[in-house]
């Protein structure tokens, strides 16, 4: 599903008009990228965690040039799901 059926599928359940719930989605994926740039950590009950995980220092290998290089130690954003969203999603299968 894409960001634009996102809005779609809100603005038809909503009543809403897609412009407003456009505007409402960018600005809560602003809020998410900009809170975890901080350093912060973002927690939606019964829907997930956005989280921000530390990957330590480790050597990798560039396999073309046969030479071994370190990688330094990075965050990345990540996102950890409910154990309701989990289970709702197990259920599905």
């Amino acid at each position: 599903m894409t960001k634009a059926e996102i809005v779609t599928e809100i603005a038809n359940k909503t009543g809403i008009e897609k412009v407003a719930v456009q505007a409402v989605v960018e600005s809560f994926m602003e809020t998410v990228k900009d809170t975890m740039v901080n350093g912060e950590n973002v927690y939606l009950r019964g829907f997930g965690s956005f989280i921000i995980k530390e990957r330590a220092e480790k050597t990798g290998r560039n396999i073309s040039k046969n030479t071994t290089i370190i990688i330094p130690a990075h965050k990345i954003p990540a996102f950890k799901p409910a154990k309701t969203f989990v289970n709702e999603v197990k259920g599905n299968l």
